[in-house]
């Protein structure tokens, strides 16, 4: 029998891990070349990369300083976006730890590391997968940053190549067997149409933050 690395989560979440992470990665590619073409120097992706860690509030960080607005504007706007965090920080309150590491379970909560934190079967494997998801992410999204700004010197039009699509669709086939449950499905679908009707109205980012209305439609089951 051949051993696992990571016996209680066994190696088919850890390469579905990996795979996300890795598409992470593919992802800072992109936020490193558009910011560095944008103007800014190396150290302000970074920086963000480090201590935001969050892609949406970061890519809408630099849309709103690359376009003239003020960074004090674009830092409320990044925090309107991770509002999001909040329901997330209640959904994985017993994976983040206690005392001293509870700020890095904190600040490696994602949408990623909560997705695979809650869809494991038993507390172990749920603390396990969350960690290992958000401090691989957190490994990860910097280095992909620094690469993005020495590829983007020799790609005309990052944004041309589409990296930025990789994510969301590994993202939708990880929550798609949670998709066969009724339950699961009327909530994600009315989240989903909701968040697509606010798209035109709504900054980049914020569409999100109304998917969250789909909750409206879930049902205690009796």
């Amino acid at each position: 029998m051949r051993k696992q690395l990571f016996p209680p989560l066994g190696n088919d979440v850890v390469k579905a891990i990996f795979l996300v992470c890795l598409a992470d990665g593919l992802v800072g590619i992109s936020y490193g070349s558009l910011a560095v073409a944008g103007g800014f120097p190396l150290w302000v992706p970074l920086a963000l990369s480090l201590l935001v860690l969050a892609g949406a509030s970061e890519f809408l960080f630099i849309a709103i300083v690359g376009g003239g607005g003020s960074p004090f504007a674009a830092a409320a706007a990044g925090l309107l976006v991770n509002a999001r965090h909040l329901p997330f920080g209640i959904a994985v309150k017993d994976l983040v730890g206690r005392k001293h590491v509870s700020w890095l379970g904190c600040h490696i909560m994602n949408d990623e590391s909560v997705v695979f934190g809650i869809s494991q079967p038993s507390h172990e494997k749920r603390k396990m997968a969350y960690w290992l998801c958000g401090l691989g992410i957190a490994l990860f999204w910097p280095l992909s940053v620094i690469a993005g700004a020495f590829i983007g010197q020799f790609i005309p039009d990052i944004r041309a190549i589409g990296l930025d699509a990789v994510f969301p669709a590994i993202l939708l086939a990880l929550i798609f067997p949670a998709l066969r449950q009724r339950r699961t499905l009327i909530p994600a679908s009315c989240g989903a149409l909701i968040s697509v009707m606010a798209v035109p109205f709504v900054a980049a980012g914020m569409p999100v933050l109304f998917s969250l209305l789909g909750l409206l439609a879930w049902r205690h089951k009796k």
